[in-house]
């Protein structure tokens, strides 16, 4: 059988053009981000972003948490798959960056969804003590590296039995897998990704998409 294809520029250009569905909102926002300094590094590229949203109706999620907002482009395209009742709650350490995102969002009619300018963890502690465990469909990881493993955990008590947590960035540029890189960043994503293959709560798949993107099923009804 084939092994795994290095995606070439003129591949991706390929996959683009018979797959991607990108219109002027999405597109807008994100040439505005990549304009930003870390733009390109830190914004989803547009092909996760259809991902996440896929995700979102194919598991009929209406309540969706987002861990590290950025610019919005994630948010924008899960919001946009949520139904009419749905509800997206999105947070970040700093509103300097989901501000850009805003007037997209209104654009798009989803301006309404929640968005908290916070730590990840007292947003994670809040919303445990407000919904209770179990409370929404689907959560979308993104966030600081050094702290996945502990987002994960927390994650995992918030999102319902049947529920599905995303992880961005578990191949993080190449570096879990060269033993050169031992920072912060590179050794939280490990942990993470260690944690993840041992979790007998989850099923598990982990995806060369875009910079690696992880599925954790929570097991359950």
């Amino acid at each position: 059988m084939a092994d795994q294809l290095i995606l070439s520029s003129p591949l991706l250009d390929y996959v683009r053009d018979f797959s991607l569905r990108e219109d002027d909102v999405l597109r807008e926002l994100r040439e505005e981000t990549a304009g930003l300094p870390g733009g390109t590094a830190l914004q989803i590229n547009p092909e996760e972003g259809q991902f996440l949203a896929l995700l979102v109706r194919m598991t009929g999620a209406a309540d969706v948490l987002e861990l590290g907002t950025y610019t919005g482009y994630s948010a924008l395209c899960m919001a946009r798959a949520l139904p009419a009742d749905g509800h997206l709650v999105t947070c970040d350490i700093t509103g300097r960056w989901p501000s850009i995102g805003v007037p997209y969002w209104k654009r798009a009619g989803v301006a309404d969804r929640e968005q908290r300018v916070e730590d990840a963890f007292a947003v994670l502690g809040e919303l445990l003590a407000e919904r209770g465990p179990a409370s929404f469909d689907l959560v979308f990881i993104d966030a600081d590296k050094v702290n996945y493993p502990r987002y994960y955990e927390q994650s995992l008590e918030l999102v319902r039995p049947g529920g599905l947590i995303v992880v961005d960035n578990t191949l993080f540029f190449g570096q879990v897998a060269d033993p050169a890189f031992t920072d912060a960043n590179t050794e939280g994503v490990r942990a993470l990704n260690a944690l993840l293959r041992d979790d007998e709560r989850v099923e598990v798949s982990m995806l060369t998409v875009a910079d690696g993107v992880t599925l954790a099923r929570r097991k359950g009804a």
